[in-house]
């Protein structure tokens, strides 16, 4: 629990709402008024409002008035205009929170000349609890405002500390930008059991409780997947037959490629900064 301490956001697209969403009903923020968000939008504002009771604003500058913590969920292409905006305004001791992908901890010190950051990178199932964040901090981060984080990081699901700022990047492309490269497999296999004749329904909850049982037997038997890939292919077998087109389809390259290639794009959007 955070206490009486008062957050900012900075934004309150989809990712700011969805940690919203999940800091109030985790009870980890008790009050919905000592959070405040900014948004350009009024429309957005009053949806925040009507639907958290959260405090709103159109400007930055209040929004960051009076709090302990700033989070920053704005886009990177935006970025740039938000902390030539708050440069020098946030309070010396409050701690800023960046959801911003691919921007350093070193280029939002300085673009906001302010020394206690901590930089994040949090996934979409942060929305169901079941979130993957890695995080890093600055030297100013006290043990107290690391604590903080761990706090909020833990209401969303799963949280890793580096020291090794590199690995946001890798964190990035694998498990932020990987999620939407599994909805686009079970988009895939949902098509194919309506194309043999199942209903969408069918499929869909087929596909979902398959892939979700995999990853259950992968936590409870910590076994390597190939081995239990292995268990589960017989020779000359219907996975054997399915697995080889897969294999001559190239799909390991190009799951690697598409990895690879997120992580290629989160550099050159910390580049612009």
């Amino acid at each position: 629990m955070l206490k009486d301490l008062k957050i900012a956001f900075i934004g309150g697209g989809t990712m700011g709402e969805m940690i919203i969403s999940r800091l109030l009903s985790t009870k980890t923020i008790q009050q919905p008024d000592l959070v405040i968000v900014s948004d350009p939008l009024s429309t957005r504002c009053l949806h925040l409002e009507r639907e958290y009771g959260v405090r709103t604003t159109t400007s930055n500058i209040e929004a960051i008035q009076g709090v302990s913590i700033v989070i920053l969920a704005v886009k990177p292409q935006v970025l740039n205009s938000v902390m030539a905006m708050l440069k020098d305004k946030i309070s010396p001791n409050a701690l800023v929170i960046s959801i911003v992908g691919g921007v350093s901890i070193q280029s939002l010190c300085e673009g906001l000349n302010h020394p206690a950051v901590v930089r994040t990178m949090p996934n979409i199932a942060v929305q169901v609890g079941h979130g993957t964040t890695v995080w890093s901090a600055s030297p100013s981060v006290t043990e107290i405002q690391r604590s903080h984080t761990q706090v909020i990081l833990q209401a969303l699901g799963k949280e890793f500390t580096t020291q090794n700022e590199h690995y946001l990047d890798m964190a990035t492309a694998l498990s932020s930008a990987g999620t939407g490269f599994i909805f686009l497999y079970i988009e895939a296999m949902i098509d194919a059991g309506v194309q043999m004749g199942l209903t969408r329904a069918q499929a869909q909850e087929l596909t979902l409780h398959t892939i979700a049982g995999s990853v259950e037997l992968m936590f409870q038997t910590d076994e390597h997947p190939a081995v239990l890939r292995n268990k589960v292919t017989s020779p000359g077998g219907v996975t054997a037959a399915g697995l080889y087109e897969l294999e001559k389809g190239g799909m390991r390259t190009v799951i690697s490629n598409a990895v690879l290639t997120a992580l290629s794009r989160t550099q050159q959007l910390g580049n612009m900064i």
